[in-house]
């Protein structure tokens, strides 16, 4: 199975193939597993100013004083081939001097920076998240690691600055209020969740190991940060991620989500009927 392929304004694969991130805290390690996701189409909105160069603790509220979504403010960018959601953790290593640079900067101010999607195809997205520094240790050769927490979500409205390194005027993102009511994004969470535990239990199955009960994924969390927990367990197939990210409605994120594991779900029967049917000697 290949990793899914994305490109501006084209359809997904309908076979695509995506790993839950074995990091989460499943009750037993996970090998790479495929997601399947139907055709749908998604167009990544890019940056007018071409920008080119593990989850844990979802909370409800990732700040203490949120930004509104009016306020515009200029943020240093750190673009990256991954994304970030609300809530995920990110560990990382700075070794390029300009990020050095950002670093000694953040480290007097706020500790705020934000991360975009980028890669090499289609540049940079216009919509990220913030990483807040919460651990750091800084190296004998001015190398940085970090661990990071994402919180709000950005747009990008206008380049200020690319050198030494990338700095944006952004605006705030926040989920609008949709027509679904608040019992109703319950039952999408609930059967967000519900899939996610047969997805482990199947994949356990065929990857040989014992098909046990999975723990409370949401742990008490609400619609909207268990939407970016779900999200952030996509790995492999990033642009399928930023599609999740760019999002600005509960419902819909969450809908797409179920939709990608039943697909799922659907593909692992498959598997375990035919391992069922032609076991191995």
């Amino acid at each position: 199975m290949a990793f899914l392929q994305l490109v501006p304004s084209s359809s997904l694969s309908h076979r695509a193939a995506l790993s839950l991130n074995p990091a989460v805290n499943f009750p037993s390690p996970l090998h790479p597993i495929p997601v399947v996701f139907s055709n749908r189409t998604h167009s990544l909105r890019r940056n007018r100013n071409s920008l080119r160069c593990s989850s844990s603790s979802f909370s409800e509220k990732h700040h203490t004083n949120p930004p509104k979504s009016n306020d515009v403010v200029e943020l240093p960018i750190f673009p990256l081939p991954l994304v970030l959601f609300p809530g995920g953790i990110l560990p990382l290593q700075i070794f390029e001097f300009r990020y050095r640079m950002m670093m000694h900067t953040l480290l007097q101010t706020d500790l705020r920076f934000g991360v975009i999607y980028s890669d090499d195809f289609s540049g940079a997205a216009d919509v990220g998240c913030v990483g807040e520094v919460v651990k750091h240790e800084r190296l004998v050769d001015d190398r940085f690691f970090l661990i990071c927490k994402g919180q709000e979500r950005f747009r990008v409205t206008n380049l200020v600055r690319t050198k030494p390194y990338l700095v944006a005027e952004v605006t705030w993102l926040e989920d609008r209020p949709s027509g679904d009511r608040e019992e109703d994004l319950e039952t999408l969470a609930n059967g967000v969740e519900a899939h996610m535990k047969d997805v482990i239990r199947l994949s356990n199955r065929l990857g040989g190991k014992p098909e046990k009960e999975a723990i409370d994924l949401r742990r008490n969390q609400f619609p909207t940060p268990f939407s970016f927990f779900v999200g952030s367990t996509f790995e492999g197939a990033p642009r399928e991620q930023q599609a999740l990210l760019e999002l600005e409605d509960t419902a819909a994120r969450l809908k797409r989500e179920k939709e990608t594991l039943r697909n799922t779900l659907n593909y692992l029967t498959a598997a375990s009927a035919v391992k069922d049917a032609f076991p191995s000697s």
